[in-house]
């Protein structure tokens, strides 16, 4: 094994250490947040009371029974199940054990929440649901690397010219989020010209033909679609834009075009290449971020992925389902961050050089 290979060894494993414990702290205080420090866990005692209070007062086999004995019984079979539940233990030591239970993938079950299928396994909710997010989302976000890129390197080659003036001047509109367009997308391809559905997955009843069901499923990803490339279509130019015009000003690039170097090689050697790292930085976070959803967007359209499955769970205050969608995200991006320090040692030598011995 190389020295240089021991170095790479040894700096990624620093790495994958450093990582894993941010994961351990993200994942204990999602854990914080979503059990609000132990108050849902008081809402799920006092669920369990009122529906064992509910069967034994509401069956009939318990109408001759005298009240207290009664109410001895139902308090018996209320301490049983949260015992059984664990929540008679203190949430410091709960929260310990959901700690665990997430960072092993034991997911566990959700509190009310169901699967598509009717599981309320939380893989098989996740699973479910991750399909359709990466079908919309992940698409929106290659499409929308891709036009940034070039649109970027177009207006670098034509800097100062009447287009780059008014991608510049209108970039900011960009700011607004996805949604926002959404809404007036809605508004006139939905509402006004009645040509595009208002939201959901695939047309009601879902065609049978795979063929047929493909178009629905395309037809209803269209609204969604177009607003999220709309929403950072111009900021995305103008970032890659500006990005390219200060490495072209390098000393190195100069010094290339006074050799007589030809543009297009100057554009592909001196200018993309020190800029890889960055844009590969840039596509592996937005991918990893995508497979997560959004949840106002995924709400508006009725979109079934993992963010509206995120706003429900919410909503719900299913813990399970939180701290599950947080976990696995937690991973995913953990896994791309340690995956881009190998790709960054590899591609780009002035990184290579600068590792610890």
């Amino acid at each position: 094994m190389t020295k240089t290979a021991q170095r790479i060894i040894i700096y990624l494993s620093k790495r994958a250490i450093s990582i894993f414990i941010t994961i351990v702290i993200a994942t204990y205080i999602t854990i914080i947040i979503a059990n609000m420090g132990g108050y849902v866990d008081e809402i799920k005692k006092a669920e369990i009371t009122e529906r064992i209070t509910q069967q034994y007062m509401n069956n009939p086999a318990y109408k001759g029974i005298p009240r207290d004995q009664l109410q001895k019984l139902i308090q018996q079979q209320i301490e049983l199940e949260i015992h059984r539940t664990g929540l008679d233990r203190p949430f410091l030591e709960r929260s310990i054990m959901y700690l665990w239970d997430g960072l092993t993938l034991n997911l566990g079950r959700a509190l009310y929440m169901t699967s598509d299928s009717g599981s309320r396994l939380v893989k098989n909710i996740i699973l479910e649901r991750l399909p359709q997010t990466v079908l919309l989302f992940t698409t929106a976000t290659i499409i929308n690397f891709f036009i940034h890129l070039a649109g970027g390197l177009y207006l670098s080659r034509n800097y100062g010219s009447k287009l780059d003036k008014i991608i510049v001047s209108l970039a900011p509109l960009s700011t607004m989020p996805g949604w926002f367009y959404g809404i007036f997308l809605i508004l006139i391809f939905a509402a006004w010209l009645h040509i595009l559905p208002y939201g959901g997955l695939v047309d009601y009843p879902p065609p049978e033909d795979p063929i047929s069901y493909f178009l629905s499923v395309l037809k209803h990803a269209i609204l969604p679609l177009s607003s999220w490339i709309i929403s950072g279509l111009l900021v995305g130019i103008y970032t890659n834009r500006t990005f390219f015009l200060i490495f072209s000003t390098e000393d190195y690039v100069e010094a290339a075009k006074a050799k007589g170097l030809p543009p297009r090689l100057i554009e592909r050697r001196y200018i993309l290449r020190p800029t890889l790292p960055p844009i590969i930085t840039g596509l592996a976070l937005s991918l990893i971020g995508s497979w997560q959803g959004a949840i106002i967007t995924e709400t508006v359209f009725n979109w079934p992925g993992l963010g509206l499955t995120t706003y429900q769970a919410l909503q719900y205050f299913d813990v399970p389902v939180i701290v599950g969608l947080t976990v696995i995200y937690a991973y995913l991006l953990g896994l791309t961050v340690l995956v881009l320090d190998l790709v960054y040692s590899i591609v780009d030598p002035r990184i290579r050089s600068g590792l610890p011995v």
